[in-house]
């Protein structure tokens, strides 16, 4: 899974290193200082050069996706696998000079299927407390397959302006809210006898950032790759709090652009 991951990544950093070195004589670059739209040379067909035209047009697109990852830390045995749909809207022109110009654009996603695949319920050690003395014992501890729905209504993204005519990187940052059918993530089983609540969370956020790239197939459709650090914490509106610290997500969907 690992070595699949380094792979996606060299995929994105090739795709930013031909996205610079690509040149396009038919976009006009704007002058320093000015917010202005990117202009297609004329006569130039759309399917020769579409990063240009969604820029042109500040689109906004929409299309499925699905996310597979991993956690890392003491949860790298945690698997992900969600899929839903994403859309989002170009909202500024090309802001900017040199390397870091580009436009802004809002976006978000909902994603109906969310699972989480944890090791299976296994009983641990733990210490208890007893009569006010502190007891060695073993205590169920939950695990297996979650599932839910995931939203995230805010994704902040910075399309980079790029010479490339195919291909369109971008760095982003998020937040999202996750409703799990179960307590998420797995904890030691509450014991009233024992004084243990170790009840976390069916509500979850996921502050995220990453970045990926649009490599367009033809005008006003693309293949979107990207990679996202996503934590997930109940930011405490459980009686425990454990969360998942970081987790590597790699996302693969497809755009059509309007």
């Amino acid at each position: 899974m690992r070595g699949l991951y380094g792979v996606v990544f060299l995929a994105l950093a090739a795709g930013g290193l031909m996205a610079a070195a690509q040149t396009n004589e038919g976009v006009a670059k704007p002058a320093a200082g000015r917010l202005e739209a990117t202009k297609i040379a004329p006569g130039l067909p759309d399917d020769a050069d579409p990063v240009a035209q969604v820029k042109h047009d500040m689109s906004w697109h929409i299309g499925p996706f699905v996310n597979f990852g991993n956690g890392f830390g003491n949860r790298d045995q945690y698997r992900f696998f969600w899929a839903g749909v994403e859309a989002g809207k170009i909202l500024t022109p090309v802001v900017g000079k040199g390397w870091w110009s580009g436009q802004f654009e809002f976006a978000g996603n909902v994603m109906p299927l969310w699972q989480a695949y944890t090791p299976a319920p296994h009983v641990q050690p733990y210490t208890c407390i007893v009569n006010g003395q502190a007891t060695p014992c073993d205590l169920p501890y939950g695990g297996g397959t979650f599932r839910g729905v995931s939203i995230t209504p805010v994704i902040l993204r910075w399309e980079f302006d790029t010479h490339a005519r195919r291909i369109q990187p971008w760095l982003q940052g998020a937040g999202g809210l996750i409703y799990t059918t179960h307590k998420f993530p797995p904890n030691i089983l509450s014991n009233p006898s024992l004084g243990i609540d170790g009840g976390t969370c069916v509500f979850n956020f996921s502050p995220q950032g990453g970045g990926g790239v649009h490599i367009f197939t033809r005008s006003k459709r693309s293949i979107d790759i990207g990679i996202n650090g996503v934590h997930i914490s109940s930011a405490s509106l459980g009686d425990r709090n454990p969360g998942v610290n970081a987790s590597i997500q790699v996302q693969v969907g497809y755009s059509f652009w309007r």
